[in-house]
């Protein structure tokens, strides 16, 4: 069988640069294309795919909220994210979330072949020269709290992006097709799992897993 893959970007000149890499990689290969967040999910509820290649920048997400959606429509699927986002706490908040790899869109199209055919080997790509970022002792509560979502199932990670939404428990239950009593079970265990005392406190501790002031911080220092 042809491997799968799905590239995820809102640009049309990367997904066709993407495209070629894949295609130099592995030339019979079946590849769909979308170019958002929810155009992936449309595509994942009824299609897996041996690799999802999507961009953590993209109209419409925020933060790793790219990243969360796609592992709730299927939590095993192996994700690779591409992106011009080259930070170590970016790179390291992402693995943290379950990424396969991190491929930085400024490589070449012959090293992007060669890390997607590692990654469909069942390595773990890198950027060359990526050091974790150095944590104090106590002090690395991103992750820490990463680490905790990571503990979510499915159904959790959707409750908790619409408690994000600001959405009440009965419009999750409506969106979600299920009881109140459901979601409030739902909310409780997200609660514990996440070490917090209220649903607005775990939106705002989730809000501090972002990366939109790194990048500011990046596009700044670039030369004009």
């Amino acid at each position: 069988m042809p491997a799968t893959f799905l590239i995820v970007d809102d640009h049309p000149l990367f997904r066709e640069a993407l495209r070629l890499a894949i295609e130099t990689a592995y030339p019979k290969s079946l590849i769909q294309e979308a170019s958002s967040i929810q155009a992936a999910k449309d595509v994942m509820s009824g299609t897996s795919f041996d690799l999802v290649l999507p961009a953590l920048s993209m109209p419409g997400t925020r933060g790793f909220d790219g990243l969360l959606e796609i592992r709730t429509i299927n939590p095993k699927q192996p994700i690779v994210i591409v992106s011009g986002l080259e930070d170590p706490r970016i790179i390291h908040e992402a693995m943290t979330y379950g990424a396969a790899g991190f491929i930085s869109k400024s490589v070449r199209k012959p090293e992007l072949a060669d890390a997607i055919r590692d990654v469909m080997n069942g390595l773990v790509y890198l950027p060359r020269g990526y050091e974790p970022p150095r944590v104090e002792p106590g002090g690395d509560k991103a992750s820490d709290l990463a680490a905790r979502l990571a503990t979510l199932t499915p159904q959790q990670l959707r409750v908790l992006q619409m408690l994000r939404q600001g959405m009440l428990n009965k419009q999750i239950a409506y969106e979600l097709d299920v009881g109140e009593t459901t979601v409030k079970a739902h909310v409780s265990e997200i609660l514990r799992k996440l070490n917090v005392a209220s649903r607005t406190q775990a939106v705002i501790e989730v809000a501090r897993i972002d990366f939109d002031q790194v990048a500011g911080i990046q596009a700044e220092a670039k030369p004009r």
